[in-house]
């Protein structure tokens, strides 16, 4: 099987043709279900899904069971790649829809009140230039998974809350309350941090 790849005659570039092709041939790979070439994907990928995954769970262990279950969609669904098209952004698309059902089935649409919410504020300074990523990874792992579901999508993935209340099958407000809630947390444990 082979995937025709179209390159720009203006700008042909040897080294984007070679990347292009090498990525043609791996997904084909795939297609073909060789085990070569679902190994290089997979490795090839897996760090960066693997941060991902770790943002929306509560544990590594969790984690672990997010990016494979996503690798199988990916291997599954791989018919459905559009060639041309970026494929860390599919795959990554795939790995935050994972995580979200993850997410789903250990919460059951729990949601929060939002007149805590009301009285909530956020103002402060900016804690990322004061804490590693792996301490500040830490803390949004201790976030309730309502919470953290919703910090990631709207904080790191940078989704509206009307697109987080539809992915996650929650209201807008319930949104918006998680996020303010999320927040508030978060800082109490930056501060508890380094007390």
């Amino acid at each position: 099987m082979s995937i025709a790849l179209n390159v720009p005659k203006t700008k042909f570039n040897t080294k984007n043709l070679e990347a292009r092709t090498k990525e043609a041939n791996m997904i084909a790979g795939c297609l073909s279900e060789k085990r070569w070439a679902q190994k290089e994907l997979y490795e090839k990928h897996y760090g960066k899904m693997m941060g991902i995954c770790l943002r929306y769970s509560n544990n590594a262990e969790d984690a672990k069971d997010i990016i494979n279950e996503g690798f199988i969609k990916v291997f599954r669904y791989l018919h459905r790649y559009k060639v041309g098209t970026s494929l860390e952004g599919w795959i990554r698309r795939i790995m935050i829809n994972t995580s979200i059902d993850f997410y789903r089935k250990a919460i059951r649409h729990r949601t929060e009140d939002i007149e805590y919410a009301q009285h909530t504020k956020t103002n402060g300074e900016d804690a990322i230039s004061r804490y590693s990523a792996q301490e500040i990874l830490g803390l949004i792992q201790q976030l309730p998974p309502s919470y953290r579901a919703v910090f990631n999508l709207y904080a790191i993935e940078g989704y509206s809350h009307r697109e987080v209340a539809n992915q996650l099958g929650i209201s807008e407000s319930t949104s918006r309350s998680n996020l303010v809630k999320a927040r508030t947390k978060l800082k109490v444990l930056l501060k508890a941090l380094y007390k």
